[in-house]
């Protein structure tokens, strides 16, 4: 009776169905770029109604219960002008509606072809790296990009890992918190970059939320401040955001020294129409050193939310929290007193050995907020307004190894808190115009950058050790333990600090078309700094408060003799530091100057089966800081560095499945006006003066081994210095790694193994900490 009754009631319902939603029909569309590319994020709508969608992914997008007739289809995406189009929608029938977007409109296509066995690893067109729609051939500037196809492919746990794919990068350095700094150019760069905006992290930053990474080349201060760059360049991550469609993955790596890693992806839509998304990455990691102490633990968590209020109008939202527990890395700072050159292989320090214990460890935690605001004004103009505001603090230990003889060193150990604030506010007018017949796209911007910090640290020096002997023999573990720290510090002198600094900042940008071919970019930033000065906090005492004001220009050429296909180029870039203090007579420090000539080639040629570039570059920083050789107490602003050299960068796909990725960089870095004991010689952190990379993969798209591929590569680097003075140099061996991967990827499930470092290579970063030997992982990803 109950069945009956249900089977009825469905009936009824069925019967009583709008009878629209028989007579009506559908729409379907893929909106593609002019490389097969899916456009993801497009946003489609009509003039005679109300709906709207996004494209998702894989650039599709659908409209269901649509009355018949003719429709005006509006078609929004950035860096393209707006695109109409006229569909006919009949009744019980599906309107196809595919487009290929390009800068003069789009085209229908009359057949869908996604080329998905090559172009894995090109992903070269950025909207961060000038804050314009340009694209890699147009832009005058180098810059590299890592896709998360290529990490994923390696088996990426960790950003130090992920950058093993860029030219020049050499061995990443961990400072303390395990936060990581790279080489470019013969300077360090940190990642104070999150999708074009300021975003400082003082600790570790879990990879989970990548889509990919990109490092810009030479001094950028022009577009991005002077607080965020460093003179050979920037990192810029970008996050995953949200896209039209539910889907994710679930993944878990083990691997050696104990590593074992949880991570989630999920996305949805929130809304019937699509416009609203949501999307969650989480992770949660562990692993041990390989030496005989030392360990990391970490969590992060990073939803977003985007919604397409408008056709004009639109937001998103996302937010990363990271809790990271561990041990900071080793630091050694070797005796160099009477010792005119050593050799860090022949030191006869233990490569396993930490001089460490896992009690002596920190808690860190960071939480940031981003949003940013789109509105596209009219067809030529869009306002984009940003906002980001990052809090991450630390506490417990960290420590570095001082050398007291060539056969001793006695840990120093600082033990306390930090904590750093950063809000960043952008407000961007993007335009796409002409005067006459020149075409311009223009960014013009404004900028307002908060960065604090407070400190409450002491340091401890622990016993002093003979490294050339057992440590369990002697007692030098009485002395480096927590109780026996925490004890000393009661007694020690306490840094309490904090300090405040502003920046307020005007640029614009453009990049003209003075032919099809021959584009010329324009630049300038104006920079107000602020530095409210140091509290100490103990005597209540205020210092070092000044202000400086700085103009960085930009300047840039590209002509394209073929096409789309070859570049030339050719650019002058600026970049500053503000310094603080004063000369013998009371005058104030200007900022520090460092400026860039560059030239050389890009190339994307056959169907984007080679892209790449060739590069020379010659930086010279003036205004350096240096002792004064009348008066030790004080400073002069009268130094030099020069670095020069030679980068080349290849990504190619020269047969379906095949990938390789290569580079090389040549840099001659040196101190051309400085102290004494400096002068002419290689500044120690400049790294090696030769470096390469290369990875070579093949994945099978058919046959008996189809989803079958396999990977291998390496790094190389030259020796290098941890110190380079006229009276004690301190040489870092040269270096080769070699890695290899395999996998077997289907529509659901993906398997890695990965082994790194296969030659079981002993090699040093600059700070002399020991690097990994030869380690495994696996990997298991269920997509759904």
């Amino acid at each position: 009776m109950k069945f009956l009754l249900l089977s009825f009631l469905l009936f009824s319902m069925c019967c009583t169905l709008p009878s629209s939603a028989q007579t009506n029909g559908e729409i379907s569309g893929l909106i593609t770029n002019p490389d097969g590319h899916p456009f993801e994020m497009v946003s489609i709508s009509f003039k005679e109604n109300n709906k709207q969608t996004l494209t998702n992914v894989e650039g599709k997008f659908s409209f269901k219960d649509i009355k018949p007739g003719k429709y005006t289809l509006i078609i929004l995406a950035y860096g393209i002008p707006k695109q109409t189009h006229t569909i006919d929608v009949t009744a019980h029938g599906i309107t196809v509606a595919n487009y290929i977007l390009t800068e003069k409109g789009s085209t229908i296509l009359s057949e869908i072809s996604v080329k998905t066995a090559i172009k894995k690893f090109h992903k070269k067109e950025s909207e961060y790296v000038s804050r314009l729609p340009i694209k890699n051939l147009e832009n005058p500037q180098v810059y590299s990009v890592v896709s998360k196809e290529l990490m994923q492919e390696q088996v990426v746990t960790d950003l130090p890992s992920a950058l093993k794919s860029i030219p020049g990068a050499g061995v990443p350095l961990l400072l303390n918190q395990n936060r990581v700094t790279f080489l470019s150019r013969g300077f360090s760069v940190e990642p104070k970059v999150r999708n074009g905006l300021s975003n400082f992290v003082q600790t570790s930053i879990d990879p989970v939320n990548l889509e990919q990474i990109e490092v810009i080349k030479g001094p950028s201060s022009t577009l991005f401040g002077s607080s965020v760059v460093s003179y050979g360049g920037l990192l810029n991550r970008v996050t995953k955001k949200p896209y039209n469609g539910i889907g994710g993955e679930v993944s878990y790596t083990a691997g050696s020294f104990d590593l074992s890693r949880l991570a989630i992806d999920f996305n949805t839509p929130v809304n019937e129409n699509n416009t609203a998304l949501f999307r969650i990455n989480s992770a949660v990691s562990s692993q041990n050193s390989f030496q005989d102490a030392g360990f990391s633990k970490s969590f992060a968590i990073t939803p977003s939310f985007s919604y397409q209020i408008t056709k004009n109008l639109s937001f998103i939202v996302d937010i990363e929290y990271g809790k990271n527990q561990g041990t900071s890395p080793i630091r050694f700072d070797p005796f160099i007193t009477g010792i005119a050159v050593q050799k860090v292989e022949d030191m006869g320090i233990p490569y396993k050995q930490s001089f460490a214990s896992n009690d002596v460890s920190y808690d860190s935690e960071s939480k940031s907020i981003f949003t940013q605001v789109n509105y596209r004004i009219s067809d030529q103009w869009t306002s984009q307004t940003a906002i980001t505001a990052t809090n991450s603090s630390f506490e417990g230990y960290t420590g570095r190894l001082v050398g007291r003889s060539a056969t001793t060193f006695r840990p120093q150990i600082t033990v306390g808190e930090y904590g750093y604030k950063s809000t960043d506010i952008q407000q961007n007018f993007v335009g796409d115009f002409k005067i006459g017949s020149l075409r311009n796209r223009l960014v013009a911007g404004l900028d307002y950058y908060s960065f604090t910090t407070t400190r409450n640290t002491a340091a401890v020096n622990t016993g002093t050790v003979d490294f050339t002997k057992d440590v369990n023999t002697t007692n030098y573990y009485t002395t480096y333990n927590v109780n026996y720290i925490n004890s000393a510090a009661q007694t020690a002198a306490y840094t309490n600090q904090n300090s405040d600094q502003k920046t307020y900042s005007a640029y614009v940008s453009d990049v003209l078309n003075i032919t099809d071919r021959l584009l010329a970019m324009l630049s300038l930033r104006v920079d107000h700094f602020e530095n409210n000065g140091t509290l100490n906090v103990t005597t209540g005492l205020n210092a070092g408060f000044y202000k400086q004001t700085a103009l960085s220009p930009k300047l840039g050429l590209v002509y394209q003799v073929y096409k789309d296909k070859l570049s030339v180029f050719g650019n002058y870039m600026n970049g500053f530091n503000n310094q603080t203090g004063t000369d013998i007579n009371g005058n104030t420090f200007k900022p520090e100057q460092a400026n860039q000539m560059e030239g050389g080639i890009k190339t994307d040629l056959w169907d984007h089966k080679l892209t790449g570039s060739v590069s020379y570059y010659d930086i010279k920083v003036k205004d350096i800081l240096r002792i004064n050789p009348d008066n030790s107490d004080f400073s002069i602003q009268d130094g030099t560095q020069h670095s020069a050299g030679v980068e080349v960068e290849l990504v190619a796909n020269p047969l379906p499945g095949l990938s390789i990725v290569a580079g090389y960089a040549y840099n001659d870095s040196k101190y051309t006006k400085v102290d004494a004991t400096l002068q002419g010689l290689r500044p120690a952190g400049s790294g090696p003066a030769k470096l390469a990379n290369f990875w070579l993969s093949y994945k099978f798209f058919d046959g008996m081994l189809k989803g079958f591929g396999a990977g291998a590569g390496g790094n190389y680097g030259s020796s290098a210095f941890q110190t380079n003075t006229t009276t004690a140099k301190v040489i870092i061996p040269s270096y080769t790694t070699l890695d290899a991967s395999l996998f077997f990827e289907k529509k659901n499930y993906r398997i890695s193994l990965k082994g790194n470092n296969l030659t079981d290579e002993k090699y040093w970063s600059y700070r002399l900490t020991p690097q990994n030997p030869v380690n495994f992982l696996g990997s298991v990803a269920y997509k759904f």
